[in-house]
């Protein structure tokens, strides 16, 4: 009989599932209390899940929306940095990113063919939150990350609509965050895995206090031989029930933090993430998008994009390799929680593609010694 209380969100997935922690897996770094992006304060996470039909206009797809600010607060902006470690892909807004250093609006993540979509629903829920505003001293430049569900959704069908796009805004809350099959995630892969959604968080400590790092992640990247677990090169083991030789998905990676950081750190820091999803075994393959931003909540400028003067608060350069670990081991993990929470999905055209056995995987990871 397992251990792991049922109720705990740091050891398991909503629905169910054991998550990294709760196989018992050699994980570095102290979570947050829910192991989730929503650890960091005033982050809120929001999907709609789409599951209709089978064979060829199976539906198996949706959106997931990161609000990185209270709703009232969303015009305010959060300062930012961008990496693409693969740029097979799209994250709009980065150039504003690029080049002011700040975004403000919701995130959305999606299917490649629905990215229009998406930014078109972010403009809609911001005309009718902001209707005084958009268009006047605001104009909108939302955040939309986007990776290929086409295995198992009937991605050419368009299926997300406007409505979906608000629904996933307005259902936002703080709390545990599903994983797995939801929102954006619903129909992707992982290392040839049944992947998607996955989030997890780590406490960082500084010389000026204790700050937050979190991490949401839409895997669906990798291919099976690549895949190491906590250094062990468990894909070897597992050749079973491969999706495809070669790679055809992405991984759009978001973090935020309520550390005081520049957008010159927080570039820095996006770089990092580029290591983290390198610990699960990816090279960052040629036709894989792999876009990463990272955000702070801190140094909340209130909504002056015509100011005068900004003044910011950055913790110094001296405190950023404790980020750059939190950083690292976070994505490693809300990765590996991704692959713990999937469940095996049947899609388009009776495609089959398995959840990882996470009995065999803790198999494989007790088989080898760690100091």
């Amino acid at each position: 009989m397992s251990t792991v209380p049922d109720h705990d969100p740091i050891v398991v997935s909503p629905n169910g599932r054991k998550r990294a922690r709760g196989l018992g897996l050699p994980l570095k770094g102290n979570t947050g209390p829910l192991n989730a992006i929503t650890d960091v304060p005033g982050i809120s996470v929001g999907m709609t899940t789409l599951i209709q039909g089978d064979g060829e206009h199976a539906v198996r797809t949706g959106v997931t929306a990161i609000l990185p600010r209270e709703r009232s607060h969303l015009l305010h902006p959060c300062w930012a940095g961008t990496f693409a470690m693969n740029g097979n892909g799209e994250l709009t807004g980065c150039h504003w990113i690029n080049e002011a250093g700040w975004f403000n609006g919701p995130i959305l993540i999606t299917n490649t063919c629905s990215l229009g979509m998406a930014h078109h629903g972010a403009v809609c829920w911001l005309i009718r939150e902001f209707p005084e505003k958009m268009g006047e001293s605001q104009w909108p430049l939302p955040v939309i990350g986007e990776t290929f569900d086409g295995w198992l959704n009937d991605i050419a069908g368009l299926h997300v609509t406007e409505q979906n796009v608000l629904d996933a805004i307005d259902n936002a809350v703080g709390g545990p965050v599903p994983e797995g099959n939801v929102g954006g995630g619903t129909g992707m892969i992982c290392y040839e895995f049944k992947g998607g959604t996955g989030t997890s968080s780590r406490i960082v400590e500084t010389r000026v206090g204790q700050f937050t790092v979190g991490v949401i992640v839409q895997a669906n990247h990798g291919l099976r031989p690549w895949l190491e677990v906590c250094g062990v090169p468990v894909g070897l083991a597992m050749p079973e029930d491969r999706a495809y030789e070669r790679e055809q998905g992405s991984i759009i990676i978001i973090l935020a933090t309520d550390a005081p950081l520049t957008p010159t750190q927080l570039n820095r820091i996006a770089k990092r993430i580029s290591i983290g999803m390198g610990r699960s075994g990816t090279p960052s393959g040629n036709g894989s998008g792999d876009i990463f931003l990272a955000l702070s909540t801190a140094n909340d400028p209130g909504e002056v994009p015509m100011a005068a003067e900004i003044s910011l608060r950055a913790l110094g350069d001296a405190e950023m390799d404790a980020f750059f670990l939190a950083t690292v081991s976070c994505v490693d993990e809300a990765i590996l929680n991704a692959l713990c929470a999937a469940e095996t999905m049947t899609g388009k055209r009776g495609r089959v593609v398995n959840a990882m056995d996470t009995d065999q995987l803790k198999q494989l990871i007790a088989a080898r010694s760690f100091v």
